[in-house]
């Protein structure tokens, strides 16, 4: 499961729209920025740093709980400590959810980031596709490139909102909204996956993903392009390629709901376009 992206633990895409042809969100028919004020509520996004070991290991943590104990992705035995750890988490990134209202985490999300010593082994990607796409830097550019993994919302955490969350069928009017931003709380992630790349002048995301989940990520606004056919990689996965601006734009266009909240109130949106100026100045 290195590269692959399928957000075990969740039955909805990031964000968990459900397939509807309206633009209602995680606050239902909400304005924008009312949407992007009820999620921030319930949810932190935590951009783990680099020497922040502790945070780390509660990453790691939770990615044991979900690849190692909830799905039979990974071998326990190979994580005896309970920490699940790759090779690829020596170049990689990390975001935590955070549920504020019981400070349990949620969910985590890794970037990738390149090679700059041996770019055409940088990604998971790049071992099981072969489409000449991957070899042409104009339309692959790995240097400015990171490839998303190890997406993942823990089925214990949603568990534990049933059992704690909604004891009474006569819920006080703050539950009530939480229970509707409970099921798009992978927005949060995205927006991770976001800050994550502009702190590392990341323009490109690439990731190994299940059909399904490109279909819904598509009504989120979110439109990967394909990197050739699928491939054999835990299951049938289609190897695409987004770049960072481009999505963002085409999220505001389609889903302006979803765009504040992936951008902070066009807080990341402003920071992207300066970070783009200066390169554009060089």
């Amino acid at each position: 499961m290195t590269g692959s992206l399928h957000n075990p633990g969740a039955s909805k895409p990031p964000g968990g729209l459900e397939s509807q042809p309206s633009r209602s969100t995680c606050a239902h028919n909400l304005a924008p920025r009312a949407a992007r004020e009820l999620y921030r509520q319930y949810f932190d996004t935590i951009i783990v740093g680099e020497r922040d070991h502790e945070l780390r290991d509660e990453v790691f943590r939770l990615r044991y709980q979900v690849y190692c104990v909830e799905n039979p992705f990974e071998d326990p035995a190979d994580n005896p400590d309970g920490l699940e750890r790759d090779a690829f988490d020596g170049r990689g990134v990390h975001c935590l959810l955070l549920h504020k209202r019981s400070r349990a985490w949620a969910g985590a999300v890794r970037l990738i980031l390149p090679d700059s010593e041996d770019p055409a082994r940088s990604f998971a990607l790049q071992e099981v596709c072969s489409d000449p796409l991957i070899s042409d830097p104009e339309r692959f550019p790995v240097l400015q490139m990171a490839e998303v993994s190890r997406f993942c919302i823990s089925k214990e955490f949603r568990k534990r909102q049933g059992d704690w969350l909604y004891p009474q069928s006569n819920e006080p009017e703050d539950h009530q909204d939480e229970r509707r931003v409970i099921p798009n709380m992978n927005l949060g992630l995205i927006e991770g996956l976001i800050q994550m790349s502009l702190d590392h002048n990341i323009l490109y995301w690439c990731a190994v993903m299940e059909p399904p989940l490109l279909r819904l990520l598509t009504r989120l606004g979110i439109h990967f392009e394909n990197i050739g056919p699928l491939v054999a990689y835990h299951g049938r996965r289609q190897p695409c390629i987004i770049k960072l601006d481009t999505m963002l734009r085409q999220v505001r266009e389609e889903r302006p709901d979803v765009w504040e909240i992936l951008t902070d109130g066009g807080r990341h949106w402003d920071r992207l376009e300066c970070q783009q100026a200066a390169d554009s100045d060089r």
